[in-house]
């Protein structure tokens, strides 16, 4: 037999030494640029005011109240403050503008700019209030001390009479009458006219929200025209607190109207999505998740209403009158509230009325006020937040339930339980 050996393929011969090929250079190590050095880096500013815009601001106020002051006492024949202050401020905007352009590009500029405009007029606005309630307070300071101020009427006070006799306490009863009424009238027609608008669209629902946003615009004169027309000439009814309540009602009505809609449309629809897919009804949705979200807003908008409604003072004089007595009845006889109170008194050339109109006004802002925070405290706290009350009722019912299921569990592992055999001879 013949035996064939393995070949090496063509052109390779064997192993055969090469000549010594040159050796590569050895291949630097990569280095990071200021490795071993410590980067320092300067400390970025957060804060929304920085130096610069004081700076600016400073020398744009300083700058247009020297051109102004030029413009008005030596080129020009201009004089009076209100001008002065107009001038001055455009100015300002100006060359605080120009300032800021040295730094900054032209939208920087121009949010610079508007908001310098939005927070000039806000402390405008800060300082009008503040103006006016000191001013209130001021001019009262004299009727506001006496005692006999907040439990006295003026039934027994006349024009010469000093400030030791008579008060107002006919008045703030007859605003909080009123008010009470009117807020009783509002509320529920108003939350439920506010989710209609938003949980039944429809052609009617567009009607009715034009009819709203048009009523926010009435004049109080005519709301009072309106009651007095069809509720004291038409149907025979006498002045009195509840005409009064009924007008202010129509003008408090529209102002919650407008402003839950607007709140309970900024619910989020996933929240009604995640009740939906649970199997709620749309008004048991309605009653457990979209009112009691929204429900801090709507609170807000009681207060609006409630706003505008206290401080009427034409309605109150059509449909209830004007008596210096105390009236606890607001179903008969005239009744008077504390705006038309500070509008009688205020008009007398007498020195002690006017200060008792004054007062009147600052027991106004008062009642306002603790009306305002009474509604921030029950119903000022977020969505999901309870009570003290709520909380113990909700653990007394977590308990109960813990004990049902467990007497539930005793019941099965009874039934589960094999029965004895009786064995038989």
């Amino acid at each position: 037999m013949t035996v064939t050996t393995a070949q090496s393929p063509p052109g390779d011969q064997g192993p055969q030494t090469s000549p010594a090929a040159p050796a590569k250079p050895p291949v630097p190590a990569t280095t990071l640029p200021g490795r071993g050095r410590p980067r320092t880096e300067s400390r970025r500013n957060l804060a929304t005011l920085r130096a610069t815009d004081v700076y600016a601001m400073l020398g744009a106020a300083a700058a247009s109240l020297c051109i102004t002051w030029l413009l008005f006492d030596r080129m020009l024949p201009f004089n009076g403050a209100l001008g002065f202050v107009a001038v001055a401020y455009v100015l300002f905007l100006g060359l605080y503008a120009l300032l800021v352009s040295f730094d900054e590009d032209g939208p920087a500029v121009r949010d610079r700019v508007a908001a310098t405009v939005v927070q000039s007029l806000s402390l405008v606005m800060l300082a009008v209030l503040a103006f006016v309630v000191v001013y209130t307070l001021y001019e009262g300071r004299d009727a506001l001390p006496h005692l006999n101020f907040y439990t006295e009427s003026m039934a027994d006070a006349g024009p010469i009479e000093p400030l030791s006799v008579g008060g107002i306490l006919h008045a703030i009863v007859g605003t909080l009458w009123q008010i009470s009424i009117a807020l009783v009238i509002c509320i529920p027609a108003g939350l439920v006219c506010a989710v209609f608008l938003n949980e039944v669209p429809g052609a009617f629902s567009r009607f009715v929200r034009t009819i709203v946003e048009a009523m926010t615009a009435l004049p109080s004169i005519v709301a009072g025209l309106f009651i007095y027309a069809t509720f004291i000439l038409a149907l025979g009814f006498e002045r009195s607190g509840l005409a009064a309540a009924l007008a202010i009602s129509v003008m408090m009505l529209p102002i919650i109207i407008r402003a839950s809609d607007v709140v309970i449309r900024l619910v989020p629809g996933t929240l009604r999505e995640a009740s939906y897919a649970l199997g709620t009804s749309r008004w048991r949705t309605v009653w457990h998740v979209v009112l009691p979200t929204s429900r801090s807003g709507l609170t807000t908008a009681i207060i609006l209403g409630t706003a505008r409604g206290v401080g009427e003072t034409s309605p109150v004089l059509l449909t209830a009158g004007y008596t210096a007595e105390l009236n606890a009845d607001p179903l008969h006889d005239p009744m008077v509230s504390l705006p038309l109170a500070a509008f009688e008194l205020v008009k007398s050339p007498e020195p002690t009325y006017i200060a008792r109109g004054f007062g009147t006004a600052a027991v106004l802002l008062l009642l306002v006020l603790v009306l305002f925070v009474m509604a921030r405290v029950l119903g000022g706290r977020g969505p999901g937040q309870l009570t003290r009350r709520q909380e113990h009722r909700r653990v007394r019912a977590s308990r109960h339930d813990a004990k049902r299921f467990e007497a539930y569990a005793s019941a099965d592992q009874s039934s589960e339980r094999p029965a004895p055999t009786r064995s038989t001879p």
